[in-house]
């Protein structure tokens, strides 16, 4: 998508709107192994020396771009409980879903270009089946949580890409 900056009408070009974390960034840390598993949605940690399991489900903090009807896209994990992960699961493929209450979770990646935003509250909305989850980021001052309520103006994207290496 091409983007012309509303409030300075800078030809941002082909400027990318969406960028994808693989992984929770606990995924690489030491200990984990056990029954540790990653999909492409779904995500367990298992750290047996701990006795710790951690769950995680993917979703989207999307931010509206000002002036336009797109918006910047973070592909993001969250850990969920382990009964609101087990709700989920269950629900994976049931229309009705889209009437769950949102689940509460953590952000569990380091966004760049933001202060740290591990452990950000947010509110998991579960969708249609085949959509990804919306990511609610807690209505903070934390500057991530600001730009989703408020949006963006076009020639952040660039700022956006310029940090996430695009």
């Amino acid at each position: 998508m091409t983007f012309v900056c509303e409030c300075c009408e800078l030809d941002l070009g082909d400027v990318p709107s969406v960028w994808a974390f693989s992984a929770p960034d606990y995924w690489s840390a030491p200990g984990v192994g056990g029954e540790s598993f990653l999909e492409e949605e779904l995500c367990c940690i298992d750290t047996p020396e701990r006795e710790e399991r951690h769950f995680f489900i993917r979703g989207l903090i999307e931010i509206p771009v000002k002036g336009t009807e797109e918006q910047l896209t973070y592909n993001v994990w969250v850990s969920l409980s382990p009964a609101n992960f087990e709700r989920a699961v269950e629900r994976w493929e049931d229309p009705g879903r889209v009437e769950e209450k949102p689940y509460f979770g953590w952000l569990s990646n380091n966004i760049p270009g933001y202060p740290e935003t591990l452990q950000l509250k947010t509110r998991v909305h579960t969708r249609e089946p085949g959509r990804r989850p919306f990511v609610e980021l807690e209505p903070t001052e934390h500057p991530l949580a600001v730009e989703q309520r408020t949006g963006i103006d076009a020639h952040r994207l660039a700022e956006v890409a310029e940090v996430c290496g695009g």
